[in-house]
Protein backbone atom coordinates (compact mmCIF):
# COMPACT_ATOMS: atom_id res chain seq x y z
CA UNK A 1 0.00 0.00 0.00
CA UNK A 2 1.75 3.33 1.31
CA UNK A 3 1.95 5.81 3.78
CA UNK A 4 2.79 8.80 2.10
CA UNK A 5 -0.90 10.37 1.54
CA UNK A 6 -2.05 13.16 -0.94
CA UNK A 7 -4.05 15.67 0.61
CA UNK A 8 -5.91 17.77 -1.68
CA UNK A 9 -8.34 21.17 -1.58
CA UNK A 10 -6.73 22.48 1.08
CA UNK A 11 -6.93 26.33 2.14
CA UNK A 12 -4.37 28.57 1.22
CA UNK A 13 -3.74 29.60 5.04
CA UNK A 14 -2.84 26.06 6.00
CA UNK A 15 0.66 25.60 6.93
CA UNK A 16 3.01 22.87 7.34
CA UNK A 17 2.70 22.76 11.08
CA UNK A 18 -1.63 22.62 10.77
CA UNK A 19 -1.49 20.17 8.33
CA UNK A 20 1.67 18.10 11.03
CA UNK A 21 -0.54 18.68 14.03
CA UNK A 22 -4.03 17.49 12.20
CA UNK A 23 -3.02 14.60 11.15
CA UNK A 24 -1.35 13.50 14.47
CA UNK A 25 -4.47 12.44 15.58
CA UNK A 26 -4.36 9.49 13.87
CA UNK A 27 -0.82 8.37 14.52
CA UNK A 28 2.85 9.41 14.04
CA UNK A 29 3.52 12.04 11.08
CA UNK A 30 6.93 11.65 9.77
CA UNK A 31 6.58 14.71 7.12
CA UNK A 32 4.03 16.94 6.01
CA UNK A 33 4.41 19.62 3.31
CA UNK A 34 1.75 22.32 1.91
CA UNK A 35 3.36 22.66 -1.66
CA UNK A 36 3.79 26.33 -2.58
CA UNK A 37 4.28 27.97 -5.59
CA UNK A 38 8.15 28.69 -6.23
CA UNK A 39 7.92 32.47 -7.26
CA UNK A 40 4.74 33.76 -5.33
CA UNK A 41 5.36 31.50 -2.01
CA UNK A 42 1.49 31.26 -2.14
CA UNK A 43 0.26 28.02 -1.13
CA UNK A 44 -1.09 25.84 -4.03
CA UNK A 45 -3.87 23.91 -2.23
CA UNK A 46 -2.18 20.94 -1.97
CA UNK A 47 0.17 18.72 0.13
CA UNK A 48 1.33 15.88 1.50
CA UNK A 49 1.56 13.63 4.73
CA UNK A 50 3.94 10.66 5.36
CA UNK A 51 2.67 8.43 8.13
CA UNK A 52 4.38 6.13 10.51
CA UNK A 53 2.65 2.73 9.08
CA UNK A 54 0.23 1.94 6.19
CA UNK A 55 -2.36 0.96 8.68
CA UNK A 56 -2.25 4.82 10.28
CA UNK A 57 -1.95 6.28 6.67
CA UNK A 58 -5.44 4.54 5.86
CA UNK A 59 -6.41 5.31 9.71
CA UNK A 60 -5.92 9.23 8.15
CA UNK A 61 -7.54 8.30 4.84
CA UNK A 62 -10.84 7.25 6.58
CA UNK A 63 -10.78 10.37 9.48
CA UNK A 64 -9.85 13.10 7.01
CA UNK A 65 -11.22 12.46 3.24
CA UNK A 66 -14.08 14.67 2.74
CA UNK A 67 -13.57 16.66 6.45
CA UNK A 68 -14.07 20.47 6.22
CA UNK A 69 -11.23 22.41 7.21
CA UNK A 70 -11.49 26.28 6.86
CA UNK A 71 -14.22 26.01 4.59
CA UNK A 72 -12.61 23.62 2.23
CA UNK A 73 -13.33 19.53 2.24
CA UNK A 74 -10.09 17.86 2.03
CA UNK A 75 -9.49 15.19 -0.29
CA UNK A 76 -7.58 12.47 1.66
CA UNK A 77 -5.96 9.35 -0.51
CA UNK A 78 -2.60 7.40 -0.88
CA UNK A 79 -0.34 9.65 -2.94
CA UNK A 80 0.60 8.22 -6.31
CA UNK A 81 4.51 7.94 -7.33
CA UNK A 82 5.30 10.88 -9.55
CA UNK A 83 5.26 10.90 -13.53
CA UNK A 84 8.40 11.42 -15.14
CA UNK A 85 8.01 15.12 -17.01
CA UNK A 86 8.06 15.25 -20.67
CA UNK A 87 10.73 16.83 -22.18
CA UNK A 88 9.22 19.86 -22.67
CA UNK A 89 11.81 22.02 -24.60
CA UNK A 90 11.24 25.09 -27.16
CA UNK A 91 12.02 23.38 -30.03
CA UNK A 92 15.11 22.77 -31.75
CA UNK A 93 15.68 26.49 -33.12
CA UNK A 94 16.02 28.37 -29.88
CA UNK A 95 13.02 30.01 -30.43
CA UNK A 96 13.89 32.54 -33.43
CA UNK A 97 11.62 31.79 -36.33
CA UNK A 98 12.22 33.03 -39.55
CA UNK A 99 12.96 31.11 -42.56
CA UNK A 100 11.11 32.12 -45.83
CA UNK A 101 13.12 34.76 -47.48
CA UNK A 102 15.73 36.66 -47.07
CA UNK A 103 16.14 40.39 -45.99
CA UNK A 104 17.96 42.17 -48.78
Amino acid sequence: MGNKLFVGNLSFKITDGDLQNTFAECGTVTSAKVITDRDSGRSKGFGFVEMGSDAEAQAAIQRFNGVEADGRAMTVSIAKPMEPRENRGGGGRGGYGGGGRGRY
